[in-house]
């Protein structure tokens, strides 16, 4: 029996890209300025998964994700020509992570989740911002757990073992959830139960990922309520 259920949180839990591209635009309306902001969500996201990844692999030392999101972002003003903006605007922009909204089935999952499971978050965001998206976004998790705490991103094992250690758990006891087939592969070869949620939006409309072969994965839901669903049977 599952004893505890872990999510992934962007992309998974959270809509990050149409919620980015609407900070994007709202920002550069405020500052007079002009590019395809679709886009640069897109790089934004690519530019943290590429230094995420380096320091999984230990090719990096950690930094948190606010930090990752902070040095693409100066990158990527600066290929605008952005120069000389406020620090307060720009480092409210990067807090832009920090408000993302819920997918719709979300809050409504989780809740029928919560009733029979411990849920919580294994997210490579920070703690602050981890919080400070399930306040904004009614996110009803008993627990936030952060792959800060153990000073690499995913899918380095530690993360979920370590995980399973702080829930005074063994590793079938716990399932992990996520919309990205290298984190779920990461928790199932750490032992873990791993459930596949598609989010066929995720990188814009009809654009998801391809998981490929899914029977790899224990369940496969289309969304958190069906997740739900499968978890009661």
């Amino acid at each position: 029996m599952v004893k505890a259920i872990l999510f992934d949180v962007f992309g998974t839990t959270v809509d990050w890209r149409s919620s980015i591209i609407t900070e994007l635009e709202k920002f550069g309306d405020e500052n007079g300025l002009s590019a395809d902001w679709s886009a640069t969500a897109d790089r934004w996201r690519a530019g943290f998964r590429d230094l995420q990844a380096k320091i999984a692999r230990g090719e990096r030392v950690w930094i948190t994700m606010d930090q990752i999101h902070r040095e693409v972002l100066d990158a990527l003003l600066l290929d605008l020509g952005a120069t000389g903006l406020p620090e307060q605007e720009v480092a409210h922009l990067n807090n832009a992570w920090h408000r993302l909204r819920p997918w719709p089935d979300t809050v409504k999952g989780l809740t029928l989740m919560k009733r029979a499971h411990i849920i919580g978050t294994l997210s490579n965001g920070n703690l602050s911002l981890l919080v400070s998206l399930a306040k904004h976004g009614g996110l009803p998790w008993d627990c936030v757990l952060s792959t800060a705490m153990f000073g690499t991103y995913k899918p380095n094992p530690e993360v979920y073992l370590g995980a399973v250690r702080m829930l005074d758990a063994e590793p079938g006891d716990v399932m992990m959830v996520a919309a990205h087939a290298y984190d779920v592969d990461g928790a199932r070869e750490a032992g873990l139960r791993t459930a596949y949620v598609f989010r066929p939006d995720e990188f814009g409309p009809g654009k998801g990922e391809d998981p490929g072969d899914t029977s790899r994965f224990d369940i496969i839901a289309s969304n958190f309520v069906e997740l739900a669903e499968r978890l009661s049977e």
